[in-house]
């Protein structure tokens, strides 16, 4: 979640003179991105904490994994992940979120500190939900969504997908206005990752040659000293020997410039093959690698 100060302010939030900065505490065993870390409400709690003196202006909570083939917990454990969590938190004056397609789980919050509620399903997965929020005056995050990522049921196809994103939205916060939610406390996600259509490997390639040749690279000889590369490491589990697109990118393992950044994005990330970035990282040198603040990007005229 982002908010500039003196537009689109959402009633009900601090005004921040800048972009928001969200924290994400997923008190999860499975979440894609850090499952089982956090468990722990007492490490929950901190994790918290310690997003907050990072920089982050609220920390949402989660206690059930969207990531896509999970399944889901049922209405008291979440209650039982999220709650003291939320409470934790909000006693030490974090301004918390609370995110969860459940009503109850979302009116327990409320009633233990959160401000604020985050629904990846826009209210559709709880019919409850809309009214719980619209009674508590609190604002309301309404994601698109097409249904649970349960097995099979993606349902990522699109005929155009911006357009079809755009319209199932509105149809959204009609309902969610309808249902008694003010304007001003509706933060609209166009929940970027769920049932989406991903490009295929070599789809991406293309795009990535698109973006080289628009900054006028010169292609040298391979593995040689280029003026730009965007290359494509991996790809999820996806292996290749094409001559045109090996995956994962066969040198990868081997390059601090790619590893140490990735590890920075996603500490728990997995080169295929490889094994855990973090120990890949840990087995190579990090000469001459340090991060650089002073660059700017600039797109050719």
């Amino acid at each position: 979640m982002s908010k500039q100060s003196g537009r689109g302010r959402v009633a009900g939030l601090p005004e921040w003179d800048r972009c928001a900065v969200m924290g994400v505490v997923n008190v999860t065993p499975d979440s894609f991105s850090d499952g089982g870390r956090w468990f722990d409400t007492t490490a929950a709690v901190k994790h918290g904490l310690t997003l907050v003196e990072e920089g982050a202006d609220l920390v949402d909570v989660g206690g059930e994994s969207t990531r896509p083939g999970a399944t889901r917990v049922d209405e008291a454990e979440e209650l039982q992940r999220v709650v003291p969590v939320v409470r934790g938190l909000a006693a030490e004056g974090v301004t918390v979120s609370v995110d969860t397609m459940r009503a109850r789980v979302a009116e327990e919050a409320l009633a233990a500190g959160a401000v604020l509620v985050n629904d990846v399903s826009g209210g559709l997965a709880d019919p409850a939900m809309i009214p719980v929020v619209a009674d508590a005056g609190a604002p309301f995050v309404v994601m698109h969504w097409r249904g649970f990522l349960e097995g099979g049921n993606v349902k990522g196809v699109y005929a155009d997908v911006v357009a079809e994103v755009v319209d199932e939205l509105h149809a959204r916060v009609d309902a969610v206005l309808a249902g008694g939610i003010s304007p001003d406390r509706v933060v609209v996600d166009p929940g970027l990752g769920f049932s989406k259509t991903t490009l295929p490997p070599s789809s991406l390639l293309e795009r990535a040659h698109a973006v080289e040749e628009a900054f006028n690279r010169v292609r040298d000889e391979r593995w040689g000293p280029r003026t730009l590369d965007v290359d494509i490491v991996a790809y999820a589990e996806v292996v290749s020997d094409d001559p045109v697109l090996t995956l994962p990118h066969p040198r990868a393992h081997e390059r601090a410039f790619v590893l140490a950044p990735w590890h920075d994005v996603e500490p728990e990330a997995q080169l295929p093959g490889r094994g855990p970035v973090a120990a890949l990282l840990d087995s190579v040198t990090r000469d001459g690698v340090e991060a650089r603040k002073d660059l700017e990007l600039r797109l050719p005229e």
